[in-house]
């Protein structure tokens, strides 16, 4: 499916900055990003596409579901592709970076938890927030 059909079949229209930021998502190593993260990336392409542009893009592609946004201990909003599996984050405290994971055996608890507690979970995100201990660790600022 091309990028105008998945925007055309989650309810919106293909235009351009839309398309462009999706295609940002699609090839970018970085998983989460910010508004911001996503405006230099269009900066760096030589795209006339603004900051207000891009924050109401993000807002329609969440509302779409073709993007899930996160709130992280830094207080920003971060977007993910929405790739419809459920899985938890480990940020790291120094630089801030994102590492996903999924665990069975926390799933289950987490079920338990909530139905021993008389709730049927119908969702949730877990974020563990912790300071780095790799010694080959690239992102570590250097002291």
């Amino acid at each position: 499916m091309t990028n105008a059909e998945e925007l055309k079949s989650s309810g919106l229209k293909a235009t351009l900055p839309r398309i462009k930021i999706l295609e940002i998502f699609q090839r970018a190593q970085q998983r989460h990003m910010t508004a911001e993260d996503v405006y230099k990336v269009l900066l760096l392409e030589g795209a006339d596409i603004g900051l207000a542009t891009v924050y109401r893009v993000l807002m329609q592609f969440e509302q779409a579901g073709l993007l899930s946004r996160n709130h992280f201990e830094s207080g920003k909003s971060v977007f993910e592709l929405n790739e419809g599996e459920h899985h938890d984050h480990l940020v790291c405290l120094d630089c801030g970076h994102v590492e996903e994971f999924f665990d069975a055996q926390i799933e289950a608890c987490q079920r338990a938890i909530a139905q021993e507690r008389g709730f049927a979970l119908q969702e949730h995100t877990l974020a563990l927030y912790a300071h780095c201990t790799k010694q080959d660790c690239t992102r570590r600022a250097v002291k």
